[in-house]
């Protein structure tokens, strides 16, 4: 049987095959938690502009006319002393259009406070940026940079790498071969739980490689776009002349769009939202199949070590009482 009979019938028998299984085992052990922390962060940021308009404190100011006084710093100063008494008050930001509120900056020790204030009555109307919206900038921080800003976000382009790695070995290693490919996009359920968790783990990969992969990709490109494009360059020369968009800018630009699900409205978003649980699923059934597979023998052959050196322990104990003298305490001498 050649090669290619092989690959498409009974790839299990490939060492290549092999190769690559253990490839995809442990770069997934390896960046596990990266994926589940990026693709449920980006579930949550997919709707980051809808949030953000939910969580946004625009207050209107009271009413009034052009007769109405409008409060001085010091005045607005004073109000929010009033306000928050064991603040200190460390900015005042009047702007130019009197339909604002003005925000003031406060400060207690290490704490900080930012609060709108109401320019003609003086009156509290709330954070400048509330909880909800401090919740979503944390969760866009985290998905784009991990929390640490650029040295965080090149570690955000390896690990987009490193799940392209993952899903490409897995496209590999799903093939189950021409007379049973059908069986790994079900799962048998009334099988044992070994065998769900196997089935699982392909059949979501399988459903969700284009997604999984398109995030990959668009993940590099954000973090690293010049090979892009300097790739696009070479395949297509820029024309300083031609006004017309190049066919690989348009391509770059729908990368990113693709990336975030910002086409197509608000149901690519919630699909976006959806899959991005899956990438965390496939991380547990593959976590899984490791214990299964490298732990569990490991820590079996472990302890039938310890248990053969115990006994051994005690053959050549028993061997040296056979040897002792009858009648005679051991380590005393005959006269």
């Amino acid at each position: 049987m050649t090669f290619r009979d092989r690959a498409l019938r009974r790839p299990q028998t490939l060492w290549i095959r092999k190769a690559v299984f253990q490839i995809h085992l442990w770069t997934g052990i390896a960046v596990g938690l990266y994926i589940v922390v990026v693709s449920l962060s980006g579930s949550a940021v997919v709707f980051r502009r809808e949030l953000m308009r939910s969580f946004a404190n625009r207050p209107q100011v009271s009413a009034h006319d052009a007769s109405t006084h409008r409060l001085t710093e010091e005045e607005l100063a004073a109000a929010a002393r009033r306000a928050f008494p064991d603040y200190t008050v460390t900015k005042v930001w009047v702007g130019r259009n009197g339909e604002r509120p003005v925000d003031i900056w406060m400060n207690r020790g290490r704490r900080d406070k930012k609060h709108l204030f109401d320019p003609y009555t003086g009156a509290d109307l709330g954070e400048t940026r509330p909880r909800g919206v401090r919740v979503i900038d944390w969760l866009v921080s985290l998905h784009d940079d991990l929390l640490g800003g650029m040295n965080g976000r090149i570690v955000n382009g390896v690990g987009s790498i490193l799940l392209t790695v993952l899903c490409i070995t897995g496209a590999i290693i799903w093939w189950p071969g021409s007379k049973k490919w059908w069986r790994g996009l079900t799962v048998q359920w009334r099988a044992g739980w070994q065998r769900v968790n196997w089935d699982l783990h392909s059949a979501l990969g399988f459903w969700a490689f284009v997604a999984v992969l398109l995030w990959a990709v668009s993940g590099i490109y954000l973090v690293f776009p010049h090979p892009f494009g300097r790739l696009v360059d070479f395949l297509e020369p820029l024309d300083p002349v031609s006004l017309v968009p190049r066919r690989g800018d348009i391509a770059l630009e729908w990368l990113a769009k693709l990336h975030f699900g910002r086409f197509a409205g608000i149901k690519t978003k919630w699909t976006w939202a959806i899959f991005g649980v899956i990438p965390p699923v496939l991380f547990i059934t593959g976590a899984v199949m490791w214990w299964n597979r490298v732990l569990k023998p490991f820590r079996r052959s472990r302890l039938a070590a310890e248990g053969t050196k115990d006994s051994l322990h005690e053959q050549s104990a028993n061997r040296l009482r056979r040897r002792r003298p009858h009648g005679r305490p051991h380590g005393v001498a005959s006269a």
